[in-house]
């Protein structure tokens, strides 16, 4: 027997938040007590101010970079973003000093969501071909 899913319709705001969230980044889109979990090191970043910073050090302070995006789903409680981390390493980075080199690296992040707001982030992004791409 084949049941098809149905989803309960996305808010416009909801999804309207999102897109701008994904090209932003700012943080009016994020849950206070938000939490973003790097999967590749089980780093947690809990609460708006600490993820505004987090995202700041890796966007700004260590690479001049932006995140290009390819592919995204946004249902009522979850979202997710396939895109590319690209950008000039130009601040100290994981002990490596900048190198002004170019990274592009994979990234895809699965958002839990609450009233429309980002409550959970888990953050795949290939730490290893970035490392590579700086040395």
């Amino acid at each position: 027997m084949n049941e098809a899913m149905q989803e309960a319709p996305v808010s416009t705001t909801y999804k309207e938040n999102m897109e701008q969230y994904f090209k932003t980044h700012d943080l009016q889109y994020v849950a206070d007590d938000a939490v973003f979990i790097n999967m590749s090191s089980g780093e947690r970043t809990e609460g708006k101010e600490a993820i505004g910073n987090m995202l700041n050090f890796m966007y700004r302070i260590a690479f001049d970079a932006h995140a290009n995006i390819v592919n995204t789903i946004i249902t009522r409680d979850k979202a997710l973003l396939e895109a590319e981390f690209k950008g000039k390493h130009i601040g100290e980075f994981a002990g490596m000093q900048p190198t002004h080199k170019e990274v592009n690296v994979p990234l895809a992040v699965s958002y839990d969501l609450e009233d429309g707001l980002v409550k959970v982030a888990r953050i795949y992004m290939l730490e290893a071909v970035m490392i590579k791409q700086l040395v």
